[in-house]
């Protein structure tokens, strides 16, 4: 009797150690959206206006959106949005794993040197 109850406390423990150890592998839901940074960046001729120029490390979402009349595009860390009309928006997520500051641009020829770029900021 008291080597089946000795088992089936065993068998409860490891249970319990095996749920513990995919909670700390898995972090609940509601933490992955306070580890997304969201950035609204408005392109027009010549400028990038973003509402936040810093953010964490980790994912940076920048919804990017053409509010001038020629197209423009909008490129960081290596990352790029297609070609945007007057009016089109496109999503942009990057993972930023060190802090530093990372320099943006649109890559239309000329447009950068006409004021389209600069630097945003990972804490």
């Amino acid at each position: 009797m008291k080597a089946n109850i000795s088992i089936a406390l065993a068998l409860l423990a490891i249970g319990a150690v095996a749920v513990g150890a995919q909670a700390a592998v898995r972090p609940p839901a509601t933490h992955t959206s306070a580890l997304l940074a969201r950035v609204n960046v408005a392109a027009s001729e010549f400028k990038f206006v973003l509402n936040k120029k810093t953010a964490r490390r980790g994912v940076v979402v920048f919804k990017v959106t053409n509010v001038g009349k020629v197209s423009h595009d909008f490129e960081i860390s290596g990352r790029k949005t297609k070609m945007l009309s007057h009016g089109q928006s496109a999503t942009l997520r990057v993972t930023f794993l060190r802090k530093g500051h990372y320099p943006y641009k649109c890559t239309v020829p000329g447009h950068a040197i006409a004021g389209m770029k600069g630097v945003f900021t990972i804490t």
